[in-house]
């Protein structure tokens, strides 16, 4: 482990097996917390995006193919638990792909990634024990690539990567997650409903992380970054401009009194 940071984020994003991208992941944090990788130093342009390293399962399909379970069973609360590490493997990628193909960022940008990718390895373990402990493992249902292919979309642009990945996609499960936590709590799953408040505080953080270089970007460029961010949620997600929304969170998460307010018009 060591080297150029950018190859470290490129070995991580091509480990295909659960095994091997968590692992990578936690190798090369370290590694980069302790001063073993560098930042600068040769290092070839980013590589055009593709599918990073994914086991054979599970099978991607449209979320429309994704049947609706409940969770007053086994079976369905293994498959929520599922597609929660499922969303939580992709995100492993999703914050190396933002350290491997955005270069010229300050060197906390790098470092606020690295650290998101590595919660989000341990996020998927917590997930992963808890499935195989209902008796089921990763893999064992499908799910969708909606988070990747919005990586797809917004590999040319930091600015849009920071809006839409970070500031939707994942601000997203800052919304629902309350709603999941009750619905745990009152059929007495108690054991998923705590790993989701673990991850659900740790994702403040990283949706504010999204805040912060969204807006830091746009001020490098000159940009106006509110009505940007309209202009970004209109072009590319007005499937999720709906509620509910967790204002205190978001508002924890960088989001403006202006963008809160906004939001609460979406919900009136």
């Amino acid at each position: 482990m060591g080297g150029s940071l950018f190859e470290a984020a490129r070995r991580c994003l091509a480990a295909a097996s659960p095994e091997d991208k968590v692992s990578a992941t936690h190798a090369e944090a370290e590694a980069f917390r302790g001063g073993r990788s560098a930042i600068d130093g040769p290092d070839p342009a980013p590589r055009p995006i593709r599918m990073p390293g994914r086991p054979l399962r599970p099978r991607l399909v449209h979320p429309r193919e994704l049947p609706r379970r409940g969770l007053g069973t086994d079976e369905g609360r293994a498959a929520f638990i599922h597609a929660i590490a499922h969303i939580e493997f992709n995100a492993i990628d999703l914050a190396w792909d933002a350290v491997y193909r955005f270069r010229g960022m300050p060197a906390r940008y790098y470092a606020d990634w690295v650290q998101v990718a590595d919660d989000e390895a341990r996020h998927f373990t917590m997930l992963r024990e808890r499935l195989r402990g209902l008796g089921f493992d990763y893999g064992d249902f499908d799910a969708h690539n909606g988070l990747w292919e919005m990586a797809e979309k917004t590999a040319g642009d930091v600015v849009a990567r920071m809006a839409l990945v970070p500031r939707v996609l994942e601000a997203r499960g800052l919304d629902v997650t309350p709603g999941m936590l009750a619905r745990l709590r009152a059929l007495g799953a108690h054991a998923p409903a705590g790993i989701l408040e673990v991850i659900l505080e740790e994702e403040v953080a990283h949706v504010a992380d999204g805040s912060r270089w969204f807006r830091w970007s746009c001020e490098r460029r000159g940009i106006d970054p509110e009505p940007r961010f309209r202009e970004l949620l209109a072009e590319y997600a007005r499937a999720v401009r709906h509620g509910p929304f967790n204002i205190d969170a978001r508002s924890a998460a960088g989001f403006s009194d202006d963008e809160l307010a906004a939001l609460r018009q979406l919900t009136d």
